[in-house]
């Protein structure tokens, strides 16, 4: 059970609470968030402002034809380590909605979009990424209540400040989004869709009762709700629709629809947090009044998916009658991240299919609270007015309080408490002692008085500090039986009695100086060092000196941070790389005889040493200063760094006018000659090898940016610098241009690059970060998906010579096969394709701020990885490889109306959650 806000955030939940019984809606809270005073909006819904939160600063924002009250304002937080929570009333066993939004509108002057984290209680919700500053981002989420108050947590900023503009809470009655899986899951909401509106304004309150929001399917978003078949068309009514089913929803939604006059509905959209297990429900209802000779039959269709094909539905007739609710959907379904539906009628049937509505949630696993959290609680409240003890939600999850450290248990334990000078005064709370993880307890430097208590409920205590309080009575004889305790400060007090033998005797750091009525009875062991005096005080300070010696000799080095000391070339250089004579490498190479490359440092050659090893000997026959600072600075980098995602450097040779540096032999040559050079004619490379170069190449940048220090910039990330080996495996190589980062996110540096990847934001600003690179990435992506060059005057019409511009085209219309290299003969997973497609476009964003960092784009083309690999595993039938590599494609159902003769595909359960209904 979480922690629970003290005195403050009671008060504040009384109020919301007393807000919401007057307000009209029972059990709605709406937050005006950095709100001045309570007013109501032309909806009806009763605002309250957030005044009563302690924490954060308050902005007034203004955006272009953004009128609404409450998104002019909003309340941010220190981009720190802490988490910042609201908390609201609820009812137990009651279910809500959830609503968060948040619109930046540059209140920061900063234009630096935010990205940060929000969590209900202990359970990570969603990543606010922030993309424009006009445009608001929501996120809701539907919850069984299980205690009076659910705290909602802003947190883990990565970049910018957190922020937050509306926080709303939409109590539901009845059994509205009841799933047997309440109690595990939360539902995240992905999409829910008017069909057949008249314009773009969702329907919400108080055409829905709930306040939920219906989007329109008119709305223009890219790659959401695209490829509509021929023949679509909207449909309404103003005759009233009999809504009475389980989720209830608004009439004004049913009284609109969409029909397939030519026999078919078909849609694609994205659905933001899948692949993943989900609730898929279709809302239908006749609108149309058939004659007496016409059917409405159809069937649901998800390509790829045949098992999930619904039997036939006949509106009318499922609902037993007309202008009437029939719900048909999935309980528990496993979606992709891009689904493509269909409605198609049967072959009996003389009308085409109809859609009122559709509405698709996520499954998202609850996360147990800490199992400290109802003892620590007792520890707050003690302390109503404190600035430490307002931090709210769970003590350790997601992010523990600032002065608390919790263990890696996925139900954590708090270890340490550091409560150091934070005028706590009285007992010291008997909670402390019921921590039964605790390893250390800080609570020095204050004005606590009375006993200390007696801690052998804490049996992993090592160290604890009481000192420079005003505790009184003797020290407790219980201490000794604490078998992990080592060290025990608690000087300065008030203590009295005699130290317990057994605290003397034991292998214990024990500073009791300045308590004038405590005494030594006897003297212990030589395994205790005793600061009673100022001898124990100076052997305590030589005992600590060594101590922290020892603790920093015994650190072990970060493996994955590989240091790079910069220099120009000499001493350092020649100690790490072999300095090869010139008649060595004319051996090798025949007297540069074969010639297997060329670029602007100069010419590659093919070599072959003595040992047997194959060699690539690149030779620039440039005197000027620029060459040599190229050949430096490669030469420094090169010695220094070693991951197996970059080319092995051998090392170099300086003889009279020529600059030489030697590396293994890449065999396949470069990813440019693969997509349109002269390899061109070899079999094409597969969409999935490609996505493992893709990979393997992102994880060399990856090292670059994160795994050296000071990290690294590579500057002229293109196909021509992604070597293939033997094996088609990929490394990331040239780095004349490269550019160190010391102690800051950017160098100022003239512009260097190639045309077509040159990130247009360090084009302008001359300011080169990490985000020039993902820019370049980015483009290499797309290089990937459509085997186009990045430059060219022929391929992408008229008035376009840019990868990026023609790609953007396409993309932003839905129309990823415009963009598909044909080579691939559709042998690919489009879900798959999307998630790279879509990515790359992120790393082109003019803005470095909106990209995503490397490492973010190495975890989307694995995932893109394994649904490949996934639905290469369904086209062979191996059914263990597709239990293994993907939960979007192993399928456990559960579902409504659903014909009993579907096969029920089984699956390793540990991937397939919630399991079947």
């Amino acid at each position: 059970m979480e922690a629970r806000l003290p005195l403050l955030s009671f008060f504040f939940s009384l109020f919301l609470l007393m807000v919401a019984t007057r307000a009209q809606m029972t059990g709605f809270v709406s937050l005006d968030c950095g709100g001045k005073g309570n007013y109501t909006d032309e909806l009806g819904l009763e605002w309250t402002p957030d005044d009563q939160l302690m924490y954060g600063q308050t902005a007034s924002i203004s955006v272009p034809n953004e009128t609404r009250k409450q998104y002019q304002t909003l309340r941010y937080f220190p981009a720190d380590n802490r988490k910042y929570c609201y908390e609201l009333p609820v009812i137990s066993r009651t279910r809500y909605l959830v609503r968060a939004t948040f619109l930046y509108g540059n209140f920061d002057n900063a234009n630096v979009y935010p990205k940060f984290d929000i969590s209900l209680g202990p359970t990570h919700w969603a990543t606010i990424v922030i993309s424009y500053a006009n445009t608001i981002e929501a996120q809701e989420l539907i919850f069984l209540a299980l205690d009076p108050t659910v705290s909602v947590c802003l947190s883990n900023a990565t970049t910018g400040q957190p922020f937050i503009s509306t926080l709303e809470l939409r109590q539901f009655n009845g059994s509205v989004y009841l799933t047997q899986y309440e109690s595990q899951f939360y539902l995240s909401v992905a999409a829910r869709i008017n069909f057949g509106a008249d314009s773009e304004a969702p329907v919400r309150y108080p055409d829905d009762p709930f306040d939920r929001m219906w989007e329109s399917d008119s709305l223009k978003r890219a790659n959401y709700l695209v490829d509509v078949a021929a023949g679509t068309e909207k449909i309404s009514t103003r005759k009233p629709i009999n809504v009475d089913s389980v989720d209830r929803p608004p009439q004004k939604v049913m009284q609109t629809a969409v029909v397939g006059r030519n026999g078919l509905l078909t849609y694609r959209l994205n659905l933001n947090g899948f692949p993943g297990f989900g609730r898929a429900f279709s809302y239908l209802a006749e609108i149309e009044d058939l004659g007496p000779s016409e059917t409405r039959k159809f069937r649901l269709v998800l390509p790829g998916i045949p098992d999930l094909s619904k039997p036939a539905v006949n509106i009318q007739e499922n609902a037993q009658g007309r202008y009437r609710l029939y719900q048909p959907g999935f309980d528990n379904i496993s979606l992709p991240f891009v689904l493509s539906f269909k409605f198609e009628k049967t072959s009996g049937s003389s009308m085409g299919p109809l859609l009122n509505a559709m509405e698709i949630n996520k499954y998202l696993k609850k996360t147990d609270g800490s199992l400290d959290g109802s003892v620590i609680a007792s520890v707050v409240s003690l302390y109503p007015s404190a600035d430490w003890a307002q931090e709210g939600g769970d003590p350790c999850l997601p992010v523990p309080w600032s002065w608390v450290q919790c263990n890696s248990d996925p139900q954590p334990k708090i270890v340490k408490i550091k409560l150091s000078g934070k005028n706590l005064t009285g007992y010291i709370p008997l909670d402390f002692t019921k921590l039964s993880g605790l390893v250390e307890l800080w609570l020095d430097g204050n004005s606590l008085t009375g006993p200390v208590p007696d801690f052998t409920g804490c049996r992993d205590l090592e160290i604890i500090h009481l000192e420079n309080n005003q505790l009184t009575g003797g020290l407790p004889s219980s201490m000794t039986d604490l078998p992990n305790l080592r060290e025990m400060y608690v000087q300065n007090n008030k203590l009295s009695g005699t130290v317990p033998l057994g605290l003397l005797n034991k292998n214990l750091v024990l500073n009791y100086a300045g308590n004038l009525n405590l005494h030594k009875a006897e003297r212990g062991s030589h395994n205790a060092i005793i600061a009673g005096s100022s001898v124990g005080a100076t052997l305590l300070l030589v005992a600590t000196i060594a101590s922290c010696l020892l603790m920093h000799n015994g650190k072990k080095k970060n493996p994955d941070r590989a240091p790079i000391l910069v220099s120009s070339l000499g001493d350092a250089a020649k100690e790490t790389t072999h300095c090869f004579k010139l008649s060595e490498l004319e051996d090798a190479t025949r007297n540069f005889e074969r010639e297997v490359g060329s670029g602007g440092f100069g010419v590659v050659y093919y070599g072959k040493l003595k040992d047997g090893r194959e060699i690539a000997v690149k030779v620039s026959t440039t005197n000027s200063f620029q060459g040599k600072q190229e050949f430096s600075n490669e030469v420094t980098l090169l010695s220094r760094i070693h991951h197996r995602n970059l080319v092995q450097f051998l090392g170099h040779c300086q003889d009279k006018d020529k600059s030489i540096l030697v590396y293994e032999f890449m065999h396949n040559g470069t990813l440019r000659e693969h997509l349109y050079g002269p390899r061109i004619h070899e079999p094409s490379i597969s969409w999935i090898k490609r996505l493992e170069i893709a990979k393997e190449a992102a994880k060399g940048i990856e090292y670059l940016h994160t795994g050296c220090i000071p990290s690294i910039i590579h500057r002229d990330l293109k196909t021509r610098n992604i070597l293939l080996d033997k094996n088609m495996h990929a490394k990331v190589s040239d780095f004349g241009l490269s550019k160190v980062v010391v102690g800051e996110s950017h160098v100022s540096s003239r512009v260097r690059g190639t045309v077509g990847y040159l990130d247009p934001e360090y084009y302008t600003s001359q300011q080169l970060t990490d985000k020039s690179d993902v820019y370049s990435f980015g483009v290499i992506l797309l290089e990937l998906i459509s085997g186009q060059e990045a430059i060219s005057d022929e391929s992408f019409g008229v008035n376009c010579r840019n990868i990026v511009q023609w790609a953007k085209q396409h993309i932003q219309k839905g129309d990823i096969q415009g963009i598909i290299d044909p080579s691939l003969r559709g042998k690919y997973d489009i879900q798959s394709m999307w998630k790279i497609a879509e990515k790359a476009l992120m790393c082109v964003q003019l803005r470095g701020v909106m990209r995503p960092s490397i490492s973010e784009v190495v975890k989307d083309i694995q995932d893109a990885i394994s649904i490949e690999r996934a639905s290469d595993a369904a086209r062979e039938g191996n059914s263990d490889e597709l239990t293994r590599n993907s939960s979007h494609s192993s399928l456990v159902i559960g579902s409504r109306d659903l014909d009993a003769s579907v096969h029920y595909l089984s699956v390793d359960e540990s991937t397939a959650q919630p399991t079947a209904r």
